[in-house]
């Protein structure tokens, strides 16, 4: 049975939510599309954004996604051209870059785009704001409601309808999806960072207050947990000397990237149901109701043992599970509760899967964890009918690094 036809036609026993309980939706959320914003089709979007929908859904592991059908409202461009073609400007459009970095503790991220941020004009003063985590009340508007609204998604991963209804009437609705799909996909590229501890490459400072102390297993060239590998020839705008969204050469997710096996053969390398736990743990850590179900759904029909599917949603310990799958919980486990990957940990992960399929693992888990932060933005609703099967508790509040 297809996915999509199980998901329709079948519903699982399981934590309940308030639409379950009183078929009401939140004010805010449309009825047809059961979101914050109006349903609108990708071939109603213009050619660009259903080219860039499409090959999203194609390269998409688990359930075809709902962000991408959101992010139709916005840009129809990738992270660089979101960056480069805001009307915010180019300053403003590095705050959500910035905002991702920070809440997410990673350092090469958040140093890279400092960088840029300070080439563009953004003011010192929220730069500071942001970096150690100030209160935004002396800040213009546009930039206070972008900073608010990214540390509530990311700290507790829901937004208030108060906080979305301010960042609409200050942002517009472009922006805003623009503003929260920059957000995503840093979201997305910091999970692969720090998965294998990438570190500033030579003669580049971190800007971070947090440790960033050289690991034991990190490789002198490419300055991560992976050997460096050639670069393909890439030719992104070129802004302060620096590709404006690129790597310094050698390092970087596209660098990590090089030594993954792409969607379609990791779906032909590893069992289907492996996939499923990397997706339900990123949605689990991501406190994602919208994307565990619909996933949990999909990994049953994929054979997932109900058992596995408890341990994540329960988060019980892993002794006793298939090594593969208890060294991918793990794994997951650290990576968005802690933002750091033990050398044990991912030396268990790498025996387990190989260092090429787990570059692919990892990238799954990035490309649900963006998803987890558009779904929150707009407050994505199961369909009629289909209760939340996890994670319909309050989101974690405050930091929960020890970095």
């Amino acid at each position: 049975m297809a996915a999509a036809v199980l998901f329709a036609a079948l519903v699982l026993p399981g934590a309940s939510s308030t639409f379950a309980q009183t078929g009401t939706l939140p004010k805010d959320v449309d009825p047809v599309s059961r979101n914050r914003l109006p349903l609108l089709k990708p071939e109603d979007a213009g050619a660009k954004a259903k080219q860039i929908y499409d090959r999203t859904m194609a390269n998409f592991a688990g359930v075809p996604p709902k962000a991408p059908s959101i992010r139709l409202h916005g840009t129809p461009e990738g992270a660089l051209d979101l960056q480069m073609l805001s009307p915010l400007g180019l300053g403003v459009a590095q705050i959500p870059v910035l905002v991702a970095g920070r809440e997410l503790d990673q350092p090469y991220e958040w140093s890279l785009h400092e960088s840029q941020a300070v080439a563009t004009s953004l003011d010192p003063v929220t730069i500071d704001i942001i970096r150690y985590n100030r209160p935004v009340s002396k800040l213009p508007p546009t930039e206070a409601v972008i900073i608010e609204m990214g540390r509530e998604i990311f700290r507790t991963h829901k937004l208030s309808s108060a906080t979305y209804a301010r960042a609409l009437r200050v942002l517009g609705q472009k922006n805003l999806v623009d503003v929260v799909g920059l957000m995503a996909d840093y979201a997305s590229v910091s999970q692969s960072l720090t998965a294998f501890n990438q570190q500033m490459p030579p003669g580049f400072k971190q800007f971070l207050p947090l440790p960033f102390t050289p690991p034991s297993d990190m490789h002198p060239d490419s300055r991560n947990r992976l050997p460096l590998l050639p670069e393909r020839p890439i030719q992104p705008g070129i802004l302060y000397s620096r590709p404006l969204g690129g790597s310094p050469a050698g390092t970087g997710p596209g660098q990590i990237g090089l030594h993954g096996p792409g969607m379609k053969a990791l779906k032909e390398s590893v069992p289907a149901p492996v996939i499923d736990v990397a997706i339900l743990v990123t949605a689990r850590e991501n406190e994602s109701a919208y994307d565990w179900t619909v996933n949990e759904l999909a990994a049953v029909n994929d054979g997932l043992a109900p058992k596995v599917i408890d341990v994540i949603r329960n988060r019980q310990p892993t002794t006793g599970l298939d090594e593969q799958y208890a060294s991918l919980i793990e794994l997951g486990r650290e990576l968005f509760a802690k933002h750091y990957v033990t050398t044990a940990t991912y030396q268990r992960a790498v025996k387990a899967f190989g260092e090429r399929d787990l570059v692919g693992l990892v990238q799954v888990m990035g490309q649900h964890a963006g998803e987890a932060v558009v779904l929150a933005a707009f407050d994505q609703q199961l369909p009629p009918g289909q209760p939340a099967l996890c994670c319909t508790g309050p989101g974690k509040a405050g930091r929960t690094s020890g970095r």
